[in-house]
């Protein structure tokens, strides 16, 4: 038996590596108005009870985590699981009281409204 053969039949039987879950940044657009900031992130695949959504001290953290049920072995993967995080920075300006979230066909829809103190304003001269 050649060396090669022992080396792939070695292999083959050996002790299978702990299954590892890939960290990604998801996609994001972020738009603004006078009125709010407006967050798109790309989280296809993930549940909305596995996504958190944080602000705390001018940071947003967003992740979520995609979790595939899979039976059998596997022959090819490519499509394995994954978690989605990315932090921003937000205006202190941000009403975190009135912030909302939805999760529609893989997109986290964000909007973080403006406070009212932060809103641009026209004064009256008397």
């Amino acid at each position: 038996m050649s060396e090669r053969t022992e080396l792939t039949k070695r292999e083959a039987t050996g002790p299978t590596l702990p299954h590892l879950v890939q960290a990604v940044a998801p996609a994001v657009d972020i738009f603004e108005n006078e009125d709010e900031i407006l967050l798109h992130a790309d989280m296809p695949g993930v549940l909305k009870d596995d996504i958190s959504v944080d602000i705390d001290n001018g940071r947003l953290s967003l992740s979520g985590t995609r979790r595939l049920e899979t039976t059998g072995a596997a022959n090819w993967e490519e499509f394995g699981e994954v978690e989605y995080q990315r932090t921003f920075s937000v205006p202190q300006t941000i009403d975190v009281n009135k912030v909302n979230a939805k999760l529609k066909d893989g997109v986290l829809k964000l909007h973080l409204p403006k406070s009212e103190a932060s809103k641009a304003r026209q004064i009256d001269i008397q």
